[in-house]
């Protein structure tokens, strides 16, 4: 769950549906956003951002990928 963006939302007093109109989104896909399961595009990201007024790169912090490995690139192997 993405409560930060629940709260967010609700501060603006904004429902599901009208974040989801904003953004040019199905309802379903932004509720699945602010529940966590999923992850928007950067496009969608932007929107958010922008209708909700925050710094949308925050949906990309702490993630892993191939150039910033999970676990600071630590490589925890048993041999």
């Amino acid at each position: 769950m993405r409560s930060w963006l629940k709260e967010k939302r609700l501060k603006k007093g904004m429902t599901h549906s009208q974040v989801a109109e904003i953004c040019k989104i199905d309802r379903a896909y932004y509720t699945m956003i602010e529940s966590g399961y999923r992850n928007p595009s950067v496009i969608t990201a932007q929107a958010v951002g922008e209708a909700l007024n925050f710094d949308w790169t925050i949906f990309f912090e702490n993630q892993c990928n191939e150039t910033k490995p999970c676990g600071g690139g630590v490589n925890q192997s048993t041999s």
